[in-house]
């Protein structure tokens, strides 16, 4: 085979020195693991840390007693906290502490999984054709997925998932035993939880304790779990080896040098001025949407940042040109397989034009006007959303930002149905009007229309009115961007993920699909982007630094009084280099023996464009450090019964 010494050059070229990839619970790469840090990462090492772990509210969390008590995070449990709460106690602003079994509350709603079994079925699915997928294939594919999983939870009475991995080249079942009745435990301050948030979110230093312990009950009792991580108050250094598991959502690793250059020069600058304008538009820094909006537009930023460094997308396209060199070798691949490449460059450059019309109309229209997404929702026979906030004058401003962005769309695109829009208005005019006439904030009034399609048809609602004018466009623009993209995006996906398969096989990890995953790295300090050496850990110490204790770096009052009992050297969050993605907050975080050290619950600015390429060198996960949570339960919430079932010795016994 011509291509094996290309393959070798290939593999040989790969940055070693990276603690890359989301591996597989049963293809994890044991000697890369020894080879570099002489650990031996046992089956049963493997196995109890996948059994401890759980899937929870969208993310990851752990087992770490018997008697079903688990560690995730604040943000996870937070709509539980808020459903809860009452007029005496708002135990999202104020924290929760339950001292016994009895005190413990049910969190609607909640459930956590366990994967507990995974069985290769590949051989009940056709091998992946060479040039994609065809749409009956696809159908075949999730026929037989559904006849899978269906028969193992008939034979196991457990939950079944068919996860497809490397774009159809295999699929795994999932096997889950899942518990229905969760009760929350303990959870800080929501203060505390996101301290600086509004600041520090996406970046580091951080000084967050965002955790909380829940518990899963079988039958009414807490449910037996021998499958538990050991907490350790030691303490984490620089250098130390750590282990992370949880379910990373989605990433585009097999996205072209093409993509990236696309997202860098169009996509993202557009996203990002929408996004801007919508944040200057708030009066009051705090307000939960604007955070929101914030949270995003560092999400987008951190990736074009990474994009913009010329080194990632240059990397990018020497790996596949590399790729694509032993694919055209293979000769059962070919020359012709190899042109994935530029029908990928070539869907692209044809779709960039069309950019800016699929954001303002498709993919992202009126940001942050619920009542328009409510209107959008009913006029597409979507799900509505039951519970939002209103408030008119800002519906107002997000409607009138829209309006100014389709008035200037419109000036260049005569498919937007403009003058019909306006009616010879200003855009805030028009705006106040859509507003003012609209009923969507009255939930009877959405169940009624959503209901009953004629009564839609012949609402005079404001902005179902505007909602059906915008269908037209948006749908022509929606099938366009499927003809010139998402069909040939998709396609090449698969094609280049099927090829990576074949080349490197288990040797390489596949993409995240939002399933169980176990990843590694180091401790490891780092120079961020401005040039500031960030030590690899935060301490308590940093919690107090900040100046009167004002605006969004505010100490809860119980944390002022117990500030001189408190080790101010004690770690509170630390970085690691692990692969990590959205998905992966609440992750327990283990040493070399298993233990529990720190619980994951975000990545700083420059692990974003992770998304598309991994790197060390400044790309970090940040972790809340057990010793700290330790420390905080026993000396600051006095939660005795919580540190006794951790079986935690007391913080002030600890020799640093």
């Amino acid at each position: 085979m011509h291509w094996r010494p290309l393959v070798l050059l290939i593999l040989v070229s790969l940055p070693s020195a990276a603690d890359e990839g989301m591996w597989l619970f049963d293809r994890f790469p044991h000697d890369t693991v020894t080879q570099k840090y002489g650990a031996d990462v046992t089956p049963e090492f493997l196995d109890n840390l996948r059994l401890a772990s759980v899937r929870i509210g969208g993310a990851a969390g752990a087992f770490v007693s018997g008697q079903g008590l688990l560690v995730t995070n604040q943000h996870i449990v937070a709509p539980c906290l808020a459903k809860l709460s009452f007029n005496e106690h708002d135990y999202l602003s104020d924290g929760f502490y339950a001292s016994s079994d009895k005190a413990e509350l049910r969190c609607p709603n909640l459930d956590a999984k366990v994967l507990m079994a995974i069985e290769d079925v590949t051989a009940q699915f056709p091998l992946p054709p060479k040039k994609g997928v065809t749409a009956k294939e696809m159908q075949q594919r999730e026929a037989t997925a559904k006849r899978i999983e269906a028969e193992c939870a008939a034979r196991t009475g457990e939950s079944c998932e068919v996860v497809n991995l490397f774009s159809g080249s295999r699929f795994a079942l999932y096997r889950y035993k899942r518990y229905t009745d969760i009760r929350l435990v303990f959870a800080p301050e929501q203060q505390l939880a996101f301290f600086g948030r509004e600041r520090d979110a996406i970046t580091y230093l951080r000084y967050g304790m965002d955790i909380a312990f829940a518990r899963a009950y079988e039958d009414g009792k807490p449910a037996a779990t021998p499958h538990f991580l050991k907490w350790n108050v030691s303490g984490v250094r620089e250098g130390d080896l750590v282990f992370a598991a949880g379910d990373p959502r989605l990433t585009v690793r097999e996205t072209t040098a093409a993509q990236l250059t696309f997202y860098r020069d169009t996509a993202l600058p557009l996203q990002l001025a929408r996004l801007a304008k919508r944040i200057a538009a708030f009066k009051t820094a705090g307000d939960p949407q604007r955070i929101q909006f914030l949270e995003t537009y560092k999400a987008a930023a951190g990736k074009l940042i990474g994009l913009r460094d010329d080194r990632l997308v240059t990397r990018k396209t020497i790996f596949d040109g590399k790729i694509r060199r032993a694919v055209e070798a293979d000769p059962k691949l070919g020359t012709e397989a190899g042109k994935v490449w530029d029908q990928v460059a070539t869907a692209y450059k044809s779709w960039a034009p069309n950019e800016r019309a699929y954001q303002i109309l498709e993919a992202e229209p009126a940001p942050g006007s619920r009542l328009f997404r409510i209107a959008r929702q009913l006029v597409r026979s979507q799900p509505v959303d039951e519970e939002f906030g209103f408030d008119e004058a800002m519906e107002t401003t997000f409607l009138t930002l829209y309006l100014e962005e389709l008035k200037s769309l419109g000036e260049h695109d005569k498919d937007v149905p403009l003058k019909a829009i306006l009616a010879g208005r200003t855009p805030q005019a028009a705006a106040e009007a859509f507003v003012r006439s609209s009923n969507l904030r009255n939930p009877g009034q959405r169940r009624r229309l959503a209901m009953n399609h004629d009564a839609l048809a012949d609402s005079e609602d404001g902005m179902i009115q505007l909602a059906e004018l915008l269908e037209p466009p948006a749908q022509r623009i929606r099938k366009k961007h499927e003809e010139i993209l998402s069909a040939v995006e998709a396609s090449a996906s698969a094609q280049i993920a099927q090829y990576r398969y074949r080349l490197f096989g288990d040797a390489e990890y596949p993409d995240a699909t939002g399933t169980p995953r176990v990843e590694f790295g180091v401790l490891k300090s780092y120079t961020d982007r401005a040039g500031v050496n960030e030590p690899y850990a935060a301490t308590f110490s940093g919690l107090y630094y900040r100046r009167n204790n004002q605006g969004p770096y505010q100490v809860p009052q119980r944390w002022i009084d117990a500030k001189p009992f408190l080790n101010s050297v004690t770690d509170l969050d630390f970085v690691s280099t692990c692969d990590v993605g959205g998905g992966d907050a609440g992750s327990p975080t283990v040493n070399r023996a298993g233990e529990l050290v720190g619980v994951l619950f975000d990545g700083n600015l420059e692990s974003l464009p992770n998304t598309y390429l991994y790197t060390d060198e400044q790309a970090r996960a940040v972790h809340v450090a057990a010793d700290g949570i330790a420390e905080a339960l026993e000396k600051v919430y006095k939660a005795e019964a919580l540190v006794k079932e951790l079986a935690l010795p007391k913080m002030s016994d600890i020799v640093p």
